[in-house]
């Protein structure tokens, strides 16, 4: 007897321990209730837990943006100048400033060591020129930016050569 075998109903054909069983299967399948499924449960779960994993990620960058942050101060001394803030255009002529034609951004170069004026001129896209000394006496601190070439009135293209004058220490 295999199982595509149609059996008849009743009980010809079927031995005391087969009705059995078949009684106790049909039994379980018709009070067995049906699994329910909660979907929304399951996407709200998914959706919170992508959520979490991108606040974490965020949480994460913040954290070693802060680091690299506290890690330059660290190394440059707590007294280092800061790279100046991009501020918008002024009728100001200054030999520290550069204005950027491209954007009508204003570079202010005063005071910055070589390292933070390269990382400015990288940033505003222009290209580093020739970098002289010249005496300041007790105006400025030595190995910071006195002067830019071209500066403010003149503005620049992206991509232009800045030569910068140190003061010598």
């Amino acid at each position: 007897m295999t199982s595509h075998d149609a059996r008849p109903s009743g009980r010809t054909g079927y031995t005391p321990f087969e009705e059995e069983l078949v009684n106790a299967m049909n039994d379980f399948a018709n009070s067995a209730d049906a699994p329910s499924v909660d979907t929304v449960g399951i996407l709200r779960k998914t959706r919170r837990k992508r959520v979490t994993a991108i606040a974490g990620l965020a949480a994460a960058l913040i954290v070693a943006g802060g680091g690299t942050a506290l890690a330059t101060a660290v190394s440059h001394g707590s007294n280092a100048p800061r790279p100046a803030a991009a501020t918008t255009v002024t009728d100001d002529d200054d030999a520290t400033t550069v204005l950027v034609n491209g954007s009508k951004i204003k570079r202010d170069f005063a005071g910055l060591d070589l390292d933070f004026a390269k990382q400015l001129l990288m940033k505003s896209q222009l290209k580093l020129g020739t970098v002289s000394k010249v005496d300041c006496g007790k105006n400025g601190k030595p190995g910071s930016v006195h002067s830019v070439d071209p500066h403010s009135p003149k503005t620049v293209s992206i991509g232009d050569t800045i030569n910068l004058t140190l003061c010598a220490g």
